[in-house]
């Protein structure tokens, strides 16, 4: 019998835990389950939702961000999450239902931009920036950032995981990646979250 441990850290948000099992969760890509709905499409995110206090759950390249809700403790659901991650990986459960798109979701409700043609030399830019430098610093703080758009100087990003609702994204957004696009691209003028 192999024994598989999970490992947790905490992430800048409060009410998010990354949890680390030792080997790959998504091959390619990440998947964020915003409601319980979202997640009938991954046998795992179900279970995790099924707990009662999870609001949100998130699969990264080797990880899993799982989110509470307000007024509830971690102390208190930590374990019934571990024991679920337990369960699902060591019975090698697949991690999405058949027949479902376990790739990266894009729900109709999540705000896109059409990129105008002359732009592309920006946006390209822009895009190597936020997947080269930014995505893996999010990613070790148990979320994603994701490129929705450049409109008349202003770059439309979708935060996920433990970046969504975190108290310091805004800050994150403003102050690191703003900066840093304004730095190397001085089309941009603007970062907001949609």
């Amino acid at each position: 019998m192999r024994i598989m441990l999970i490992e947790t850290e905490p992430t800048p948000n409060p009410a998010t835990v990354k949890f680390l099992p030792g080997r790959a969760v998504m091959v390619a890509g990440t998947r964020d389950f915003a409601s319980p709905e979202e997640a009938e499409a991954s046998p795992l995110a179900n279970a995790l939702f099924g707990l009662g206090d999870v609001t949100g759950v998130f699969f990264g390249g080797d990880f899993i961000s799982v989110t509470i809700g307000a007024g509830s403790d971690w102390r208190d659901v930590k374990p019934d999450v571990l024991a679920t991650l337990l369960d699902h990986f060591s019975a090698d459960m697949p991690l999405f239902a058949p027949g479902s798109a376990g790739d990266i979701h894009v729900s109709a409700d999540e705000e896109s931009f059409a990129d105008a043609p002359e732009d592309a030399e920006i946006i390209e830019q822009i895009r190597d920036l936020i997947d080269t430098r930014v995505r893996p610093a999010v990613a070790n703080d148990g979320g994603d950032i994701v490129y929705r758009g450049f409109d008349k100087g202003t770059v439309y990003l979708k935060m996920q995981g433990a970046c969504s609702g975190c108290p310091s994204s805004t800050a994150t957004l403003k102050n690191g990646i703003e900066q840093l696009l304004k730095h190397y691209v001085p089309e941009v003028t603007e970062v907001r979250a949609v």
